[in-house]
């Protein structure tokens, strides 16, 4: 009889570490049983428990602070304590092996897991490396990653960005049920990522009297709504039909979180990116925004530069010229991300059985 093969997967924090892995696990959980690794009350635990055939269990995970802080004195000692919770609760599930999509919460993993000798697939989205990726990617047998200038090893291999499968099945009406939209004008959605941005919310509410030549979208984030009554205004808190909205979309603006890009990419979507600043980021949105832009598939405006005349200039050339980025993002290579990563991790597994 045929050894049942044992997934350990892992990633949280934000959406862009967790939304890949949601997209890979329904091709996945056909071959293996699945264990996920994640922080308790957490985004993570929230997406993932909805799966009742996946196993969510709790470690504790180290934060790194970008800032001066005393807090990071601390890292090492709580590093070595999550590593060994860890290492325990592997030895007790056996895994054949581990995936993880990056965030803070995959390092323990990614360093209990090398030590016991399981073999470590991970996946970094930006255009560079983040910190918990750079450091995972010493342990770890295979790092695929979103940009072709990314790997900077051998054990780098470029696969583009998993994408879920749902998205192309998003369906215009459906949205516009909610939206209730009484003209046919270009729409325009802003998405502020999955925990919604400030800075781009309270735009939109200073402007909307701006953009009544536009249907508008805006996902606002959880706890984010504010009373807003136009015509052409939808409001949304969080959606997990999100494709529906990308499917009425003309136009969208977001953040430049890769795995938001590289799904309206994967649509065809026309995007303005407007990425975190570095004040509140390491910088890898400005990078993935600027090779977008130089792709020809999107455009770029920094959040120093939003205002009401630059926004709707960058608009206006957006929806004036859609083709031209519609056709640039159709000659952009077809990657099979989904089968590239899943076989990758079937065939490791296979290798691994006697670890049962």
């Amino acid at each position: 009889m045929e050894k049942k093969k044992t997934l350990v997967m892992t990633g949280g924090g934000t959406g862009g570490h967790i939304i890949p892995n949601l997209a890979l696990i329904p091709d996945l959980k056909k071959d293996f049983k699945i264990y996920y690794l994640g922080q308790p009350n957490s985004m993570e635990k929230d997406l993932i428990s909805k799966d009742k055939s996946i196993t969510f269990i709790e470690i504790p995970a180290v934060k790194f602070h970008r800032k001066l802080s005393l807090k990071n004195l601390t890292i090492p000692f709580k590093l070595v304590s999550s590593v060994r919770k860890t290492k325990k609760i592997l030895r007790e599930i056996a895994p054949n092996v581990i995936f993880c999509k990056g965030g803070y919460v995959s390092l323990p993993v990614a360093m209990a897991g090398a030590k016991l000798k399981i073999p470590v697939l991970s996946h970094e989205s930006d255009f560079s490396m983040g910190l918990a990726n750079k450091l995972i990617h010493r342990k770890a047998a295979v790092m695929f990653t979103s940009f072709r200038e990314t790997c900077i090893s051998d054990k780098c291999i470029y696969s583009g960005s998993p994408v879920r499968p749902q998205i192309f099945e998003g369906d215009a009406e459906i949205a516009q049920k909610y939206c209730h939209f009484p003209q046919s004008k270009p729409t325009i959605m802003f998405f502020g990522g999955s925990k919604g941005s400030k800075s781009i919310n309270n735009f939109v509410f200073k402007n909307l009297n701006e953009m009544r030549a536009y249907n508008i979208i805006h996902f606002v984030g959880s706890g984010n709504s504010k009373g807003v009554s136009q015509p052409n205004y939808a409001q949304v808190e969080f959606a997990e039909n999100i494709y529906d909205y990308f499917a009425l979309a003309d136009i969208v603006v977001c953040r430049a979180g890769a795995n938001s890009i590289f799904e309206l990419l994967a649509l065809r979507k026309p995007m303005l990116l407007i990425p975190l600043p570095t004040t509140v980021s390491r910088g890898d949105q400005i990078e993935n925004a600027n090779v977008f832009k130089k792709s020809g598939f999107a455009e770029v405006l920094f959040e120093e530069d939003l205002n009401r005349e630059s926004f709707l200039a960058k608009i206006e050339n957006l929806q004036k010229n859609k083709f031209y980025y519609i056709s640039n993002m159709k000659k952009s290579p077809p990657l099979a991300a989904n089968e590239m990563i899943c076989g990758y991790i079937r065939d490791f597994a296979e290798k691994n059985l006697d670890k049962e």
